[in-house]
């Protein structure tokens, strides 16, 4: 231990620390973790700022744990001056708790002064987490803010901004603090690379014959025409080849009802002109419509410049322009893939030789050099969120005050499900209900699972309810109720799941005459069943001898089975007639001589041993029950729940009987309230009244008797 002073409450059957206080926080590195109720809590599934705990789990593994908090306490100590502002109330940071001393603190002094000048308050003297958050507000007035991203408007002239816009069309923008689209060095080194491979591949252009016009125009027609040429020296082959290649008047046929688009579309496949051994290929009549356009481009801008006028083609000057392009052609085809290409290739040019990537390059360098500074403006945002949460943390955590104290909701309560006239306050949400009951039955506490779904949101849930007060007669699968989270919307639930344990004494007093009163009900109706099932059968045998003379049941539709043969009657048995009776007799005999040992035993005893012996016998019945549940009651546990939800719980956190009932509400009638006793449609009910005053009066003769009382009133 430290130097420290620490102060203890009880709470659940076991000490917890008292953490009303800064300098008590800030000195948790000094409390043994044995002392600890917690050790380690989940990221997600409780009511607690998911920021803040973000930020608190340094690793990023979705726990909280105490190392985490250990650390955010070690930094605090150099942050804040006065530590008692972790415990006031309001939601602002006052400037004057922050230790402008150490460097820690005067770098988020000078951030947080800062924030507060961008948002135009130079003078204020407290920072709220709104200021911090909205960094488009904090950085609106600013070109460079810290985080490598430059965007159009830092750039210092025309001719910057242009290129910084065609970096962000090319390459893609990254979103600024100030909101902005900008770029970063990764982006700027990128597109430089492509910049250099389009610049290069457009040098390989220079002494080429040709124009990208003319290879164009030549790539269009270039398979077509190997094609046609082909086609033409097998029909000099074969006369029959000719014939087989050409349209025929079937496909010509089939144009006439088309339209232009289909017509055209049917005439796309077929050679561009008409098959012929003298192998010459026209280039205005007589060609493949489907391809008029493309051979008069490929004309104009290819034979024209390299053959002169003319309009047909043989295959040897097909093979010279093909000769003389194939450089060209070649150099086309190893065109880079690059997202520059679409700015053009004189944009392409101009980008290199303008240069410009130093000066882009000092840009994203300028605004790094204030990342120091930008980072402090988070830093600023995580000490506010801990001076308007850490408090109630550690009190979820390192102590379960919330939980205890009941001011306010622990954060690992979910809300309140209200079923069966009772309102449960411990509700837990979880993920799978078979598998944290795996764990959470080690509680011994009363849990049912319910499925929430919210009606028109789509949102669904599953929470673990305990129940503490009451009785378990009503509580199963499939029975609904309302569920209230902590904002007060209301949820549809259903049980699909109990883990049952005793609830309360009252339920384990009751429980042997309950089950009792069921077996009663299962024998009787199973009597009645039975007897029920025999009724049709006796009917028949009684209604039989009645029918008249002569007389048969009518025959059935259709052929006739054979009758089997008639079993003689039974005969009557006169000696096992009387054997059953005697037995029954016997029966009856020895139930009437227990009675009546019982009630004459009872007389016997003096006045002061019959309720003695009335209170032995209710033990005798509802005792073990009573011994059982009240065990079982006093070792309920919260801490396997909690840990089935990812919780380390590191204490035993018990739920006493009087602790647990407070956490199950039972319907009451308001203090005050008018009750009206009539109701015309209860049942008529056994005089019970009548009979306990018959009863009380029989006790009371029974003990005039014993005493003498009888005797000497008789007597006198």
């Amino acid at each position: 231990m430290g130097a420290h002073h620490w102060r203890f409450f009880r709470a659940g059957g076991f000490d917890q620390v008292r953490l009303d206080r800064g300098e008590d926080i800030l000195a948790l590195d000094e409390l043994d973790q044995k002392l600890w109720v917690a050790l380690a809590c989940p990221v997600a599934g409780i009511a607690f700022d998911r920021k803040t705990l973000e930020l608190l789990d340094r690793d990023k593994d979705g726990r909280v744990r105490a190392s985490d908090l250990l650390a955010e306490v070690n930094w605090l100590k150099q942050v804040l001056k006065d530590p008692e502002e972790l415990v006031r109330e309001g939601e602002e940071l006052r400037l004057a708790a922050i230790d402008e001393t150490t460097p820690e603190g005067a770098r988020v002094l000078a951030s947080a002064r800062r924030i507060l000048s961008n948002l135009g308050r130079p003078g204020a003297e407290t920072i709220e987490l709104a200021d911090t958050v909205d960094t488009a507000r904090i950085f609106a007035a600013t070109l460079f803010n810290g985080d490598g991203v430059v965007p159009v408007s830092a750039g210092p002239d025309e001719e910057t901004r242009a290129l910084i816009e065609d970096i962000i069309a090319c390459m893609g923008g990254v979103a600024d603090r100030s909101g902005e689209a900008g770029i970063t060095q990764e982006k700027i080194d990128a597109f430089q690379a492509a910049i250099e491979a389009h610049a290069a591949w457009l040098d390989g252009e220079v002494g080429l014959e040709g124009t990208p016009a003319g290879t164009a125009a030549l790539a269009a027609v270039r398979e077509k025409a190997d094609g046609f040429f082909l086609a033409c020296r097998l029909a000099a082959y074969s006369r029959d080849a000719a014939g087989a290649i050409n349209p025929g008047p079937e496909l010509l046929g089939r144009l006439t009802d088309k339209s232009l688009a289909d017509s055209l579309a049917l005439l796309e496949p077929l050679p561009l002109a008409a098959v012929d051994p003298a192998g010459v290929l026209p280039l205005a009549d007589g060609v493949n419509p489907a391809w008029a356009g493309r051979l008069a481009e490929f004309r104009r801008e290819v034979v024209v410049p390299i053959l002169g006028e003319r309009d047909r083609l043989n295959a040897a000057e097909w093979e010279t322009i093909a000769a003389r392009y194939a450089p060209r052609l070649e150099w086309a085809a190893a065109k880079p893939e690059t997202p520059v290409a679409a700015l053009g290739d004189q944009r392409v040019l101009a980008i290199r030789a303008a240069g410009a990537k130093p000066a882009l390059d000092a840009l994203v360098a300028e605004d790094k050099a204030l990342e120091g500074e930008a980072a402090a403006i988070c830093e600023v945002e995580r000490l506010i969120r801990m001076r308007i949460g850490l408090c109630r943390l550690v009190n979820n955590f390192v102590s379960f005050r919330d939980f205890y104290a009941r001011k306010q909701k622990a954060v690992f309560l979910a809300g309140t499900l209200y079923l069966d006239a009772r309102s449960a306050e411990l509700c837990i949400r979880v993920d799978d209900p078979n598998r944290h009951a795996a764990l959470a039955t080690l509680s011994r506490v009363y849990l049912a699972y319910c499925d929430c779904s919210r009606k028109g949101s789509g949102e669904k849930m599953t929470l673990a309810a305990a129940f503490t007060a009451g009785d378990s007669d009503q509580l199963m699968v499939g029975r609904n109720g309302v569920f209230y989270d902590r904002d007060g919307n209301d949820w549809d639930a259903t049980i699909v799941k109990l883990v049952e344990h005793p609830i309360s004494i009252r339920q384990a007093f009751w429980m042997p005459y309950k089950q009792a009163a069921k077996l009663i009900n299962s024998q009787i109706e199973k009597a009645a069943a039975a007897r029920a099932a025999q009724s049709p059968i006796r009917v028949v045998q009684v209604a039989a001898p009645a029918l008249p003379a002569g007389a048969a049941p009518a025959p059935a539709a259709g052929p006739t089975p054979a009758a089997p043969a008639a079993a003689p009657p039974p005969t009557f048995d006169v000696g096992r007639f009387a054997g059953i009776f005697a037995a029954i007799g016997l029966a009856l005999g020895a139930i009437g001589t227990a009675v009546a040992s019982m009630v004459t035993g009872f007389l016997d005893l003096a006045w002061w041993q019959m309720p003695l012996a009335v209170a032995g016998v209710i033990l005798a019945v509802s005792g073990p029950s009573l011994v059982i549940a009240y065990l079982k009651l006093r070792q309920r546990n919260l801490a396997p729940i909690l840990d089935a939800t990812g919780w380390a719980v590191n204490a035993r956190v018990r739920l006493n009987i009087p602790f647990g009932g407070s956490l199950t509400s039972m319907a009451r009638l308001p203090e005050g309230a008018e009750r009206s006793l009539a109701d015309p449609y209860a049942e008529r009910r056994p005089p019970w009244g009548l009979y306990g005053l018959l009863a009380g009066l029989a006790l009371a003769a029974a003990i005039a008797w014993q005493t003498g009382l009888a005797a000497w009133l008789l007597g006198a």
